[in-house]
């Protein structure tokens, strides 16, 4: 019996899902994040350069290669366990150290990714953060160590995953550079559940962080994009004034409709990935089944009064760009319409006067068939006059001749030239 054939992408679709596991992780560690982006054109990149950059790290520690065109890798490098990830945009590294140091959030922590190698980085820092991970101590031990490392204006806690541990931070950049998170782990969370935390922790920060470029795109397009409405709206009153010509304002609009195409194609990209990152940021925080910890604020708080009214902002400003490209074209219309009304009436008048024309021309054309009947009856009475001289033999003149034939030959060539003219007509 033959087998069934499988699709070529099958096991490779099937793999992918797999691919990328959380990190496995036990209290006490420390974990160093970071994410990468090229300032422009991050999508095009050479990605290439991100797997030179990460193989430059683990030849420092002697360790494998990933697979050439890989996305993702994880292993061992010195006494640190790294992951690495290639995403869209960007690329993220991810390093777990067994043990905490004394001092919380030590900068020192983060030398897993040395100074030298960071400023051969193909890309600019999006974000980076370092995660204290420690077992759970009385929750007194806890507010006090909170009230110690983070601002408590800013401070966002809760209790996650039915209480198996606690997170914590205020999304504040330290002086070394990074984001803190804090998380304190009960003993029956377990490896696998402790990693699946920090996981979501870390892509909270990231997501967070790449949406926010659609809102520092938004706050750089405002002036713009307010000088555009102006213009618009001005054009629109000046469309009322029967005394400009629609000629004088067609090149205007099509300056200000093509501008506004233009930023709306620029800004495409970003509008559609702030809206993803936002969704997934919203998705990683509902999936740690947050509870509050003593009636701090959580994560949902915080996002909730800090970072949602950022995100309405992008997703206003796109509307309203999109408001005012459907204005444009609604100006079009109206301008065009306009315009086919003034040459509808120009064609009228156009009308009107060949029609005065033809009239003349009409009447013109009867004179000169009046005249032309004159003038083929002066030839045919000449004709007829010698045609008919031999009876001037008999006696009569040929004044009297020509006299008695030229009523007969006009008559005849009058009705001659009105036949020709009604079948002709």
């Amino acid at each position: 019996m033959t087998p069934i054939q499988d699709h070529p992408l099958r096991y490779a679709l099937a793999n992918e899902l797999h691919a990328r596991p959380f990190p496995v992780a036990q209290a006490p560690c420390t974990v160093v994040f970071l994410a990468i982006k090229k300032p422009v054109e991050a999508v095009a990149r050479d990605q290439g350069e991100d797997l030179a950059h990460l193989s430059d790290l683990l030849d420092r520690h002697g360790a494998p290669h990933p697979q050439p065109g890989a996305t993702h890798y994880a292993g061992q490098i010195g006494r640190h366990w790294l992951k690495w990830e290639q995403h869209t945009e960007f690329v993220t590294y991810t390093a777990i150290t067994q043990n905490v140091s004394e001092r919380a959030f030590n900068p020192a922590d983060f030398e897993v990714f040395p100074s030298d190698w960071l400023a051969a980085s193909p890309g600019q820092r999006v974000t980076s953060a370092m995660v204290r991970v420690v077992e759970r101590p009385q929750d007194e031990t806890v507010k006090a160590e909170l009230s110690d490392w983070f601002e408590p204006e800013s401070l966002a806690v809760a209790c996650v995953l039915d209480n198996s541990a606690i997170c914590a931070s205020d999304f504040r950049i330290d002086p070394a550079g990074h984001m803190r998170f804090a998380l304190f782990v009960a003993p029956e969370a377990g490896q696998r559940r402790t990693g699946r935390i920090i996981q979501r922790l870390c892509e909270i920060e990231t997501y967070k962080a790449m949406s926010m470029l659609g809102f520092a795109r938004v706050k750089q397009m405002m002036p713009r994009i307010g000088e555009l409405d102006k213009r618009l709206t001005e054009l629109m009153i000046e469309m009322t004034d029967d005394d400009i010509h629609p000629d004088k304002l067609l090149p205007q609009l099509l300056s200000t409709s093509t501008e506004l195409e233009t930023v709306s194609a620029r800004c495409a990209f970003r509008f559609g990935a702030t809206g993803a990152y936002e969704a997934i940021v919203n998705q990683r925080i509902e999936v740690l089944r947050e509870d509050r910890f003593y009636g701090g604020q959580s994560f949902a708080d915080f996002m909730m009064r800090r970072y949602e009214p950022a995100i309405r902002t992008v997703k206003s400003t796109e509307r309203r760009l999109q408001t005012l490209s459907d204005r444009a074209i609604r100006a079009g219309e109206l301008l065009r319409t306009r315009v086919d009304v003034e040459r509808s009436a120009q064609n009228q008048a156009l009308l009107t006067s060949m029609d005065r024309r033809a009239d003349l021309a009409l009447r013109l054309q009867h004179t000169v068939e009046g005249l032309s009947v004159v003038a083929i009856s002066y030839y045919a009475v000449s004709l007829v006059s010698y045609l008919l001289y031999p009876l001037t033999r008999a006696g009569i003149s040929k004044e009297m001749l020509t006299a008695a034939v030229t009523v007969p030959v006009v008559l005849v060539v009058w009705y001659a030239v009105r036949r020709i003219r009604r079948r002709l007509e």
